[in-house]
């Protein structure tokens, strides 16, 4: 095989050769030009071991690359119906474009959904529905030990960092939380210059690496979170415990993209991979974990304090309860993050498999505050695949207090899906790195965007709410909620998990409960 491509080579050279030699036009000596260039790489093809493919078959083997390639884009637009797509489907990424861009969302000839399918969700609508609220309310994230609290938007900018995201990204996502008067999360990538130029309220998040405020061998610097948490703009503290895209397991900054300004914001060497551990230093037990809430939110002067998690074992999460009840204080807030989330690379196998997904962890945490007698001074956010009203309002009933979104919040920005955020090769400018690729990210045209896409979801729930007969989201309920089991029967959330009384587990656990609460541990997170 090597040999005939060694022929080809000199054949194409030699038809370039005998073309100029018989004196024929220039242009048809650049023609063969091509064909020489094509027998070079046919001769590489023979000669590499590394693609079996290619040994086969020489310069035609790299069509198969080429559509491997573009595959998800040729998925994305031609193949794949309206309502089938993953992680979003075409329909969810084109209402949050038509609201970003401030134009109609609404359909024409009915749904495309099939509603007999198993696990269709559908909410119920009201014989007297109520006028839809002038005013979106908010929610107050503040318990009694907490002096300085925060009234929350019902939908607001989940975490995702700089360095994953460009500054031009974090400059519209932010602009757009200052203008439309909702919250943004840092995630765990730093304080950032371009998360406090345009002046939106911020949620500081935490992770294991404590970026921002670390020591040069990667402990907690109480000092400097100190300084940091004291600027006007870092309206809640948050510590991250874990993901939805990835939980229990650490994350990696490829050291091509910590230049000298992500190190800065880091506090960590410049050009040098960082690692964030997938677990903290600060703590190792329940116990430890609510003295550390507790100490983050005095250090910051007061400002509420929480902590967000992709919820695993129920037993762990009550020996949390079990140490915030022992120790007589709480967090404001906790964030629950779906498994089905995650902005952030991650291995297939914790993408896919590990973590619950959001139902079931907001039902956990939720359920668990309620026996505990705890909820009434700790308030849910919920994160993850929030993108329209619909989502906000399921959530809602199921426990949340408020909704966080990342990736609408990219499409509002530009995203297209491309599923390329770690390459650094983003073909919008939403998650790179370099300067060339950042720019095409206009920030005076996509701040309005993520303003004008928070404020037509969050009326969209208010709207759903309102045809449901409930004007105070505290006022939904789990029976307005309903599941299909399969062509024939369908229950209410009411009717198909069980939600505990206030205060019971104290009193009598119920049998369902009752295992996990007995070996939950307040000094051990046992599994």
């Amino acid at each position: 095989m090597i040999r005939k491509a060694i022929v080809a080579v000199i054949l194409a050279g030699g038809i370039a050769a005998a073309v100029a030699a018989v004196g024929l036009s220039p242009w048809w000596c650049l023609a063969a030009v091509p064909l020489c260039l094509l027998g070079l790489v046919g001769l590489a093809d023979l000669v590499q071991r590394e693609h079996s493919v290619l040994r086969n078959y020489p310069v035609l083997g790299h069509a198969r690359f080429l559509m491997e390639r573009i595959r998800p884009e040729l998925q994305q637009y031609f193949i794949e119906r309206n309502y089938d797509g993953r992680p979003f489907d075409r329909d969810v990424r084109s209402i949050v474009y038509e609201r970003a861009k401030g134009t109609d969302a609404e359909q024409p000839y009915g749904t495309e959904r099939d509603v007999y399918q198993p696990g269709y969700e559908f909410l119920v609508p009201s014989m007297a529905p109520c006028p839809v609220p002038g005013t979106p309310p908010r929610v107050r994230i503040g318990g009694p030990d907490c002096g300085r609290p925060y009234d929350m938007a019902l939908l607001n900018v989940s975490a995702m960092s700089f360095g994953s995201l460009s500054a031009n990204a974090v400059l519209a996502l932010n602009g757009g939380a200052a203008a439309g008067g909702f919250a943004h999360d840092t995630g765990e990538g730093g304080l950032s210059e371009y998360h406090l130029r345009p002046g939106g309220d911020l949620v500081w998040e935490i992770g294991t690496g404590y970026f921002g405020c670390r020591t040069p061998e990667g402990d907690f610097d109480p000092g400097e979170f100190a300084d940091k948490a004291a600027h006007d703009h870092v309206r809640c503290v948050s510590l991250k415990l874990s993901q939805g895209a990835k939980p229990g397991i650490g994350g990696v900054l490829p050291g091509a993209k910590v230049n000298g300004e992500i190190a800065k914001v880091r506090d960590v060497p410049e050009g040098k991979t960082v690692i964030s551990p997938p677990y903290h230093r600060v703590f190792s037990t329940p116990r430890e974990l609510v003295r550390f809430i507790a100490r983050m939110r005095e250090l910051s002067g007061g400002k509420p304090t929480g902590f967000k998690l992709c919820v695993g074992s129920r037993r762990q999460f009550l020996a949390v309860c079990k140490a915030m009840l022992a120790e007589g204080t709480a967090p404001d807030f906790i964030i629950v993050d779906g498994g089905e989330g995650g902005t952030g690379a991650a291995p297939l196998e914790f993408a896919d498999h590990v973590g619950a997904p959001l139902t079931e962890g907001l039902l956990t945490v939720h359920n668990a505050l309620v026996g505990t007698g705890l909820r009434d001074r700790v308030r849910i956010g919920a994160s993850g695949k929030i993108a329209t009203g619909t989502d906000l309002v399921k959530r809602l009933v199921q426990g949340a207090d408020y909704g966080n979104a990342a990736r609408a919040m990219m499409f509002a920005v530009g995203c297209i899906q491309a599923q390329r955020c770690h390459t650094n090769t983003c073909p919008t400018g939403v998650t790179t790195q370099d300067p060339r690729r950042a720019r095409a990210l206009d920030v005076r045209d996509k701040t309005p965007r993520v303003q004008r896409f928070q404020e037509a979801t969050v009326a969209s729930a208010l709207q759903l709410m309102a045809s449901m007969g409930v004007t105070d989201p505290a006022d939904l309920r789990p029976h307005m909620l309903r599941r299909r089991l399969d062509p024939y029967t369908e229950r209410s959330y009411e009717e198909l998990y069980e939600w505990l009384e206030p205060g019971q587990l104290l009193a009598e656990s119920p049998q369902s409960w009752a295992a996990d609460w007995k070996a939950a541990d307040p000094d051990h997170f046992t599994v």
